[in-house]
C-alpha cells in the first residue's frame, strides 16, 4: 500500500524519490502526484521549493527528454509533439529543440540506413513506405523528400 501524502515533508519525498529516478517537468510530476492522493496546494509549494533549490528545472528535463528521443531514433515534429502533449510551454520546447546540439539531417540519414540500409527506393510503393516511417518518426517531408531523391540534405 503507497503512503499517503497529507503532509509537505511526504509529498517532497515522493517527488525526490520521482526526481531520483530520471528528470521530469512539473506537470508530469504534478500528475504523479495527484495520482498518489497528494492536495494541489501542498504539491504546488513543495514544487516551488524544488524549484528555488534548483532540484526540480524545466530545461534540464526537456533536454534529457530530446537527447533521449534522438538517440532513439525520432526527429525534432516527433518530439516536439510529446513534448507538448506533456504540458510543456510551446516557447521552451522550441528553444530546446534549437538549443540541444543533436544534428537532426545526419540523425535522418543514420535512421534512413539503418531501417532500410540505405538504398533508394526503386519504385512509387517504396517511396512511399519510407517517406510514411521517416516523417512518422518525425522528419520534415521536405528533408525526406531530398534524402530519398538522392539530393544533399544541405541545399
Amino acid at each position: 500500500m503507497s503512503a499517503v501524502l497529507d503532509t509537505p515533508v511526504a509529498v517532497r519525498r515522493t517527488a525526490m524519490d520521482l526526481l531520483a529516478r530520471r528528470e521530469h517537468g512539473r506537470v508530469e510530476l504534478t500528475r504523479k502526484l495527484r495520482q498518489r492522493g497528494a492536495e494541489p496546494e501542498l504539491i504546488d509549494q513543495e514544487l516551488d521549493r524544488l524549484t528555488e533549490e534548483g532540484l526540480l528545472s524545466e530545461a534540464r528535463y526537456l533536454e534529457s527528454f530530446i537527447s533521449y528521443r534522438s538517440r532513439s531514433g525520432y526527429g525534432p515534429a516527433r518530439i516536439r509533439e510529446e513534448l507538448n502533449q506533456r504540458g510543456l510551454q510551446r516557447s521552451d520546447v522550441e528553444l530546446a529543440l534549437r538549443e540541444c546540439g543533436v544534428d537532426w539531417q545526419s540523425l535522418l540519414v543514420d535512421v534512413w540506413q539503418r531501417k532500410f540500409a540505405g538504398q533508394l527506393p526503386s519504385d512509387p510503393r517504396s517511396r512511399a513506405q519510407q517517406t510514411r516511417f521517416l516523417v512518422y518518426r518525425g522528419f520534415s517531408m521536405e528533408s525526406v523528400g531530398r534524402l530519398l531523391s538522392g539530393r544533399s540534405l544541405d541545399d
